[in-house]
């Protein structure tokens, strides 16, 4: 599971199959790679075991991986579901290499909303065991069963892994979301479920190679290989939660109204040359952000597009014209002496570099620019590694 967000001028992340709630669902472009590893790995054993089905026994695993994807795709589904009824702005699911992704935006996540949009993904997979374990009888001995069986046992173990106590596992955000409700930090949380993260690493490289030792076996090469594949994904991510933690104690240190710039608004049927005058107004300019009918920001306008339009026809140009549209949802609610946090969460789930801020319940009265940022950012130690 990981926030983000589907940009319009951003490729794709795979092949669109689906769409639930509204929200894009995906096959990563990796995906076939994985199953390519579960046909090769599953293949054989099935043709061994059932010699009477030949080359059928490769489309027995294909089916397999089909119905693994099927699981997958449900487990990320649930936590796009539950993320969804909190108010998240969930941007794609996507299954991949690692098994799935769900990207939603987590600048307004609450510890108890993070906790439960985290165990609907394993709940998912242990209502498929179940439902599977139930049905298992009415199967005779066959392909069927064979399949059948493999998804009860697979979602099982599924459900069980993700509950791990460590980032990037779903229960490392259960990890996350104690930490962060007991201290009331986020960072602080972030900070302790990626080191459970590393430990949990490092006991999963140690079951496949310890286990075999403990019963008196050499660790075969593959066993060795998938320990390191799973366990070069759970380091990374963990160690991504660490340096995530670390750097948004820096930026809780930045007040917005240390980085910010002033806007004002102007209706979506305002001329050019209102836009003209009003940025011009108040010391060292002003940024105008365009509003439609409602209040609601939709563009911000664009200086240069400004600049080639002649002066005698600035007035006989619609605001509208000259302005670059924005995603819906990018303007911040905040005072001035709140932390960026939320501003750059917005930034980094929208793509974009400009940001409005908005007074509690009024007009938009501030921007915070990319530039401005990352500045303020560059004149203050970088967090540790």
């Amino acid at each position: 599971m990981a926030a983000g967000t589907e940009d319009s001028t951003r490729q794709a992340p795979g092949w669109r199959i689906a769409t639930i709630g509204g929200v894009p669902v995906y096959i990563g472009k990796s995906w076939p790679f994985i199953a390519l590893i579960v046909v090769a790995t599953f293949g054989p054993g099935i043709a061994s075991s059932r010699p009477d089905l030949g080359l059928g026994a490769y489309a027995v695993a294909c089916g397999y991986a089909v119905l693994l994807l099927v699981s997958g795709l449900a487990h990320e589904a649930a936590h796009a579901v539950v993320a969804t009824r909190f108010g998240y702005r969930v941007s794609r699911v996507v299954a991949d290499l690692w098994g799935g992704h769900t990207a939603y935006e987590t600048s307004a996540a609450r510890p108890g909303a993070s906790a439960l949009v985290a165990i609907a993904g394993p709940a998912a997979n242990a209502l498929l065991a179940a439902a599977g374990w139930l049905v298992l009888p009415a199967f005779p001995d066959g392909v069927a069963s064979t399949l059948v069986g493999a998804i009860v046992w697979t979602n099982a173990i599924v459900a069980g892994f993700n509950l791990l106590p460590g980032l990037p596992l779903d229960g490392g955000f259960l990890v996350d979301s104690l930490v962060w409700r007991v201290t009331g930090s986020r960072e602080s949380g972030l900070i302790a479920a990626g080191w459970c993260g590393r430990v949990v690493t490092a006991l999963v490289v140690l079951y496949f190679v310890g286990v075999p030792l403990l019963n008196g076996q050499s660790p075969d090469l593959f066993g060795i290989l998938w320990g390191l594949f799973i366990g070069s994904f759970l380091w990374m991510g963990a160690t991504n939660a660490i340096r995530t933690g670390r750097a948004g104690r820096v930026l809780a240190g930045i007040r917005i109204d240390a980085v910010w710039r002033r806007a004002g608004a102007l209706p979506a049927h305002a001329s050019a040359a209102q836009a003209l005058a009003l940025r011009a107004s108040g010391p060292g300019g002003t940024a105008v952000v365009v509003q439609d009918e409602a209040g609601r920001a939709i563009g911000l306008l664009d200086d240069e597009a400004l600049r080639a339009i002649p002066e005698q026809s600035l007035g006989n140009v619609a605001v509208t014209s000259v302005m670059h549209q924005q995603p819906e949802g990018w303007v911040v609610e905040a005072t001035p002496d709140q932390s960026i946090a939320a501003v750059v969460g917005v930034m980094q789930h929208f793509g974009i570099r400009a940001v409005p801020v908005r007074w509690p319940g009024g007009a938009v009265a501030g921007i915070v620019l990319a530039g401005d940022l990352e500045a303020a950012l560059s004149r203050r130690p970088a967090p540790p590694a």
